[in-house]
């Protein structure tokens, strides 16, 4: 009884300060990723009233999984086809120039600053590419740019998202190879399954919830709960068949859909709009709440200057 009411105990705080932390965010006109950070921060490491691995255990790491797919999911909803037409040569450069400075860059700081090897900084590289619509999408929402600014950061937080997570674990993997011809043949093949996985379970996922809706076999109220069903499907079937092949699966899901002109889609994207904040809010409550006072002890002047130094590159 005792851990199911702790359980209860820091559900419940979790979406409670992290709502709470939305609505300070904006009485106070601040971009509420920083207070949801902060308040993460004050209910784990600062105060110890909040331990996400304690009260969550291995349920952890699948609820944010499943988060993170909605989150995507939601995410390619609000990609325009019709935006992408104007932004493609800058989103272009970014996917592949951009992705590639930002590794490399990150890769030689993280050597020189704070004295990683090779492989590690390299892999901490390709991590740093990761940029997500968890991230982007309350900045935009904040900030509101101007002219293809805004299409251009969405676009590149939804697709870097998925390229980054990708290259990362095609990394580790040839990391974990010694550098072998066969671990580059095996990361190789690891990336065109993930393409194939990913790519085929989308389009699968978009024809399960087009079709119903199109033909109406699916009530409007079962719009949402159906979709969010069939999200959480195909990211589980994927991502267990190829690892990160579920985030490419997702997205790519809902590009489709959004795309779709004879697939009604208010109730879905009014009911994802509104999971979406929940979710944003839980996870940067959670994840700032699992560090300890030992790990904020670690970060030195060094530490400072690496950060410094990211920001500025």
């Amino acid at each position: 009884m005792e851990s199911t009411d702790q359980l209860l105990v820091g559900l419940a705080s979790i979406i409670v300060v992290g709502i709470a932390a939305q609505w300070l965010a904006w009485r106070a006109r601040l971009p509420s990723i920083l207070l949801l950070l902060v308040c993460g921060l004050l209910a784990g490491p600062v105060t110890g009233f909040l331990d996400p691995d304690e009260f969550l255990g291995e349920l952890l790491f699948p609820l944010v999984s499943l988060s993170v797919a909605v989150i995507l999911f939601e995410g390619g909803l609000g990609l325009n086809l019709a935006e992408l037409r104007s932004i493609r040569p800058v989103l272009v450069r970014l996917m592949t120039v951009g992705v590639l400075a930002t590794l490399v860059l990150s890769a030689l700081l993280a050597h020189w600053v704070t004295q990683l090897s090779w492989p590690v900084a390299i892999l901490f590289g390709a991590i740093m590419t990761i940029t997500g619509p968890t991230v982007i999408g309350p900045l935009l929402r904040h900030v509101r740019p101007r002219g293809q600014v805004g299409p251009v950061a969405k676009w590149e937080g939804i697709v870097a998202d998925v390229i980054g997570a990708t290259l990362a674990v095609l990394v580790f993997h040839a990391i974990l190879g010694e550098r072998s011809i066969q671990s580059t043949t095996t990361a190789a093949w690891g990336l065109v399954r993930t393409v194939l996985v990913g790519g085929g379970f989308g389009v699968l996922g978009t024809v399960m919830i087009a079709q119903p809706l199109r033909r109406h076999w699916i009530p409007d109220a079962l719009h949402s709960p159906a979709t969010l069903a069939v999200v959480l499907a195909i990211f589980t079937i994927a991502q267990n068949l190829q690892p990160e092949s579920g985030l490419l699966a997702v997205t790519l899901m809902g590009f489709l859909i959004a795309n779709q002109k004879a697939v009604p889609k208010r109730h879905i994207i009014e009911f994802k709009e509104n999971l979406r904040v929940l979710l944003i809010s839980s996870l940067f409550i959670v994840l700032p709440a699992r560090l300890t006072a030992e790990d904020m002890q670690v970060l030195d002047l060094r530490g400072v200057l690496f950060v410094i130094a990211l920001i500025l590159v």
